[in-house]
């Protein structure tokens, strides 16, 4: 991937935009997980409700050190365990990002993903974005740039381009205190 594309989309979230871009199954809406307008236009843009929440996602897991160091050392090993991967872990959330992320919930969720383009986005960007499928409610999730851009139009600020890694399905999502699956 060209550095350009990395710098623009860069350029995009550090001025409170909002971003689509490929993850391991189906396209991503992200934003600044700070910047709480943002996030407010990714969940009108899906006609989400704000109550359940949105995923943080990294290629670095040092950028969740904050989340992490709070918890019990089996906890932080069971989640490193299944990173980088498709593996989303609810944790508490001690409020450091935007309220909308979390939604109605006293955690939130986080992903250290293996997706080699999203991997170099938050390296470059210097921390976790929001990622959450790239459909309005009740519609497919984006499986090409052609269905994002139809979904989407100019509601999003930048399409960053690139592939999926070839998952069929979105991300398990896991709570860390239990280990229980919350979605499969």
């Amino acid at each position: 991937m060209s550095a350009w594309f990395i710098q623009k989309a860069v350029s995009v979230l550090s001025r409170g935009g909002v971003l689509a871009y490929p993850t391991e199954a189906v396209w991503g809406l992200g934003c600044d997980p700070s910047c709480e307008d943002a996030v407010s236009r990714i969940l009108q843009l899906k006609r989400r409700p704000w109550r359940k929440g949105l995923i943080l996602v990294s290629g670095q897991i040092e950028h969740f050190s904050q989340l992490l160091d709070r918890l019990p050392q089996q906890q932080k090993d069971q989640m490193q365990a299944t990173w980088p991967g498709p593996v989303t872990w609810v944790v508490p959330d001690p409020g450091i990002y935007a309220p909308l992320v979390r939604g109605a919930h006293d955690a939130i969720a986080i992903r250290v993903t293996a997706h080699p383009l999203v991997a170099e986005l938050t390296k470059a960007f210097g921390g976790p974005i929001v990622s959450t499928s790239a459909n309005p409610a009740t519609r497919e999730p984006a499986r090409t740039l052609f269905d994002c851009r139809r979904y989407f139009k100019s509601g999003v600020d930048h399409y960053l381009p690139g592939k999926l890694s070839g998952l069929n399905k979105p991300s398990q999502i896991r709570d860390a205190a239990t280990g229980a699956i919350l979605r499969q």
